[in-house]
């Protein structure tokens, strides 16, 4: 199976934020509290983004000490406590601000991947569900798309394969859940089945790296090397510095 993972939701920061870190009024200034812990919250999640964690859970932890009753503040403390390996603090936080907000759709996505990548991947696909039903979750597609990745990693390919037609019937133009879709169907040795569902999408919307060495990898298998060299030169031109286009030497059936 290709390499594939979920990807958590991120509590989204102001761009005018970010650019202004350098010179926003310190949080200790803030009148209200909330407001001092919101500050801290984004402050230690662009922390967390730059890899620097100690500064990252001095702020987070700080933000807690504001306003504990934050499900933000602790969505975000359960990214960091998994980044630093303690999965207990993490499934704690994730819980406390699932009871906090429990209609939260971010933060169910989150606590989703991360039952996901420990293993418990009913729990997760459960969340994921229940994420994409949540009319308030802005990206269902990704949702659905993230509970068939999740099945994949369970082995449960044919359990996996509704649920990337599911995110296709709600953003037919969503190129991961067309790529997980056609990678399945190539796994499974559905060959043509892989190689319709890759055309149509390409022949639709725009075209991806990793969309672009399926279909290399698909007209290998079917031996169509004139669509397989047609594809490695999309994939070079379009993409020269992608990783796929970086695998396309080490495949087996070496692209011309």
């Amino acid at each position: 199976m290709s390499e594939f993972s979920l990807r958590p939701v991120s509590i989204v920061l102001c761009a005018a934020f970010i650019a202004a870190c350098g010179s926003a009024p310190r949080a200790e200034g803030a009148e209200n509290k909330a407001d001092a812990a919101t500050y801290n919250v984004q402050l230690g999640i662009e922390y967390m983004r730059k890899g620097n964690l100690p500064i990252a859970k001095e702020k987070l932890e700080r933000a807690q000490k504001q306003n504990p009753r934050d499900p933000n503040v602790h969505g975000a403390l359960a990214l960091l406590y998994e980044r630093l390996g303690d999965k207990k603090k993490s499934d704690s936080h994730f819980r406390t601000a699932l009871r906090l907000a429990p209609q939260n759709p971010d933060i169910s996505n989150n606590y989703a991947v991360y039952l996901c990548r420990n293993g418990r991947h009913a729990d997760g696909v459960k969340r994921f569900e229940d994420a994409a039903r949540n009319p308030l979750y802005r990206t269902p597609e990704a949702a659905w798309t993230n509970a068939g990745v999740c099945l994949r990693q369970a082995n449960r390919d044919k359990d996996a394969e509704p649920y990337f037609a599911r995110a296709l019937q709600v953003r037919p133009n969503f190129a991961e859940a067309a790529f997980q879709l056609g990678d399945l169907y190539l796994e499974q040795g559905r060959k043509n089945d892989a190689r319709t569902s890759v055309e149509q999408y390409l022949k639709a919307f725009t075209a991806t790296p990793d969309l672009l060495l399926l279909a290399v990898r698909t007209s290998c298998s079917l031996g169509d090397r004139v669509a397989e060299q047609r594809y490695a030169r999309k994939l070079r031109l379009d993409f020269p510095g992608s990783d796929a286009a970086r695998a396309l030497g080490e495949l087996a059936c070496k692209p011309g």
